[in-house]
């Protein structure tokens, strides 16, 4: 189930594609599950047809799904459509972020590193050809 959160820095249309990418990434959504319709995610999350059509278009361009006419959207196989470089580029700014993030807690190295590796333990490897 998404959840969107009115105080995340991100805008609801990202809340719905991280939402997805996630339930994909970690089997919630089999290949060839069928995504609501624009309309019924809408309701169901009480967003605008316009937010959760513009997330269907970035999950569509980032390949985690694909468009069959008259018949919705569909999970395909993740591929990985980034080369090494822009794959290794996004890590850094993602580890960039956690550390602005989390500097200022008060937290030992050790703790954050406990605490990321527990979350990441609990998701499938992620790895895609």
């Amino acid at each position: 189930m998404i959840q969107i959160v009115t105080g995340d820095a991100r805008p609801i249309f990202k809340q719905i594609v991280d939402g997805i990418r996630m339930q994909i990434m970690t089997g919630q959504l089999a290949v060839g599950a069928k995504l609501p319709s624009v309309r019924g995610l809408s309701v169901q999350l009480t967003v605008n047809t316009n937010t959760v059509a513009k997330a269907y278009s970035e999950l569509l361009s980032h390949g985690l799904v694909e468009s069959r006419k008259g018949l919705g959207l569909f999970v395909i196989q993740p591929k990985q459509i980034l080369s090494d470089q822009e794959r290794e580029q996004r890590l850094d700014k993602a580890v960039d972020a956690l550390i602005h993030e989390t500097i200022g807690l008060s937290f030992s190295h050790d703790d954050i590193l406990q605490l990321v590796t527990e979350k990441l333990s609990k998701l499938p490897d992620g790895k895609t050809e």
